[in-house]
This record gives structure tokens, C-alpha cells and sequence, in this order.
């Protein structure tokens, strides 16, 4: 059996657990009676309160550190450059700081990104948010996908949280199925949906997806697009294990909001 014969077997055999998850969820956009009763409270330790707009200045930042310090939220999500600021800023607190590397194309050299993961750890990032090289998976560069996730990794501390932004909207159900098992490979700690900068965004149907390729030992993180409390515990129910926002105020106080993540 070669490489493509593998891909579609793997991805016809998740395809077929995703449709019996998916009679589980239909009935189910919210936790209620589906044996998922979460509080605000503790939704918020399942998100990453996330900044990532060209152009955001100084305040935003602070607003950004400040509600995270107030809602308890798990991180905040920031460019490498706005790093070390967010991490002085919550020194001595349990917030962490995420950094996102090869944001948002995720098309740039390994070695650049490996550069900008040891600047963001050495300035006090936690967790990176890597971007795969989608263009090298949609060109079946196999090789070079992996290698570029295990730059990465190579490049962040034993205790640094590694989660790789597969992108997809870009990509076919048997590419995300390939993207998420050549992350697993590669080390990865997570999958992530989504950027939010290729449209689209986090879909129960990804997460149960990508819940269903990486098993029950790596993390999912769905991102993009969501706004409101009953989203959040829908991608949680289907497999997410954290959830990305900039909206994240906004979701966990039961309002929803307009525009981009």
C-alpha cells in the first residue's frame, strides 16, 4: 500500500467514527443534557485570550493582560514581538504566555522559525503556536512539514507547550487527517484549527475530526471564529481540549460578538 493508498484508508476509517460522533452532537450546540455542565468560571481556563490584529498598540495589550488577570484565563496569545511586554506584565501570576511562530502563512524558512520560538521562550513564552507549512503538505513535501514541526520543537524547552496551527479551512478532509498525524509524529502537544487570517474558522466537525486522529493523549485546540458561550462547550464536547479567542470576555459573560478573530 503506498502513502496515498494509507492517507485514504486512514481518512475513510476517522471519517466513519466522526459520522456516529456526530449523531451524538447534533442534538447538542451547548453542554446542556449532553453531560457537559460547565460555569463560565471554568470555561475560562480553557481559553487562550488571544491578540494577534497588525496594529494593535500598547493599551490593548494592557486591557488584554488585565482581563486575563480578571476572568483567570488560562493564557494570553500574543506576536512574538509583544512577548517580553505581556510577560513582565504577568510575572508571579498563573497566566501563562502563548506566542504564535510563522504567523500567520506558516510559509517561511524552518530555521526562522526555530529562531523566533527560542527569542519567544528566552523573552517568556510558555507555549508556541507554530503554523505548518500548508503549501509543503498540499505538495505531499511530507518530509518537510515533519522537519519543520521537529525544528520547532527542537528549538523549545522540555517544559515549553508545543501546538501546531494546521489551517483548516485550506485543506481537504484527508489533509487534515495527514496533518494531524504527521504532528503527532513530529512531537507536537497539540493541533490547532485555525489562524482566523484564511477565513473560516473552528467547527465541531474539525474537532471531533482531529479529536478522532490524534487519540486521547494530545491536545486540540479550536480557534477562529468563536464567539459565544454555547460555541465553546460545543467545540469542547466534540474534543477540544482548549480554545482560542479574542472574544473571549465577550463568550464567557454569555454575549457574542462581530468581526474577525
Amino acid at each position: 500500500m503506498n502513502q496515498d493508498e494509507l492517507v485514504e484508508k486512514i481518512t475513510q476509517e476517522v471519517m466513519a467514527r466522526i459520522k456516529e460522533k456526530m449523531k451524538d452532537l447534533d442534538d447538542s450546540k451547548t453542554g446542556e443534557g449532553t453531560g457537559i455542565g460547565m460555569s463560565p468560571a471554568e470555561l475560562s481556563r480553557y481559553i487562550d485570550h488571544t491578540l494577534l490584529k497588525p496594529g494593535a498598540v500598547k493599551t490593548q495589550f494592557d486591557q488584554l493582560v488585565n482581563e486575563a488577570l480578571t476572568h483567570k484565563f488560562y493564557s494570553v496569545c500574543v506576536n512574538s514581538s509583544w512577548v517580553s511586554y505581556v510577560a513582565k506584565r504577568l510575572r508571579g501570576t498563573e497566566v501563562k504566555i502563548c506566542s504564535v511562530v510563522g504567523f500567520p502563512l506558516g510559509e517561511m524558512d524552518s530555521r526562522s522559525k526555530a529562531f523566533e520560538t527560542r527569542t519567544a521562550i528566552a523573552n517568556g513564552a510558555h507555549e508556541i503556536d507554530m503554523v505548518m507549512n500548508v503549501g509543503a503538505l498540499k505538495s505531499r513535501n511530507l518530509r518537510l512539514v515533519e522537519e519543520d514541526i521537529r525544528s520547532v520543537k527542537r528549538a523549545c524547552r522540555s517544559n515549553t507547550i508545543l501546538k501546531v496551527i494546521i489551517e483548516t479551512v485550506l485543506l481537504t478532509d484527508e489533509e487534515k487527517v495527514l496533518a494531524c498525524e504527521i504532528a503527532k509524529k513530529a512531537g507536537a502537544d497539540f493541533v490547532k484549527t485555525s489562524t482566523g487570517f484564511s477565513g473560516g474558522g473552528a467547527t465541531v466537525q474539525d474537532i471531533a475530526l482531529m479529536r478522532n486522529v490524534v487519540g486521547p493523549d494530545i491536545g486540540v485546540k479550536a480557534s477562529g471564529g468563536i464567539r459565544d458561550f454555547k460555541s465553546a462547550l460545543a467545540l469542547i464536547q466534540a474534543g477540544a481540549t482548549r480554545i482560542g479567542a479574542g472574544a473571549s470576555t465577550q463568550i464567557i459573560s454569555g454575549g457574542t460578538v462581530s468581526g474577525k478573530y
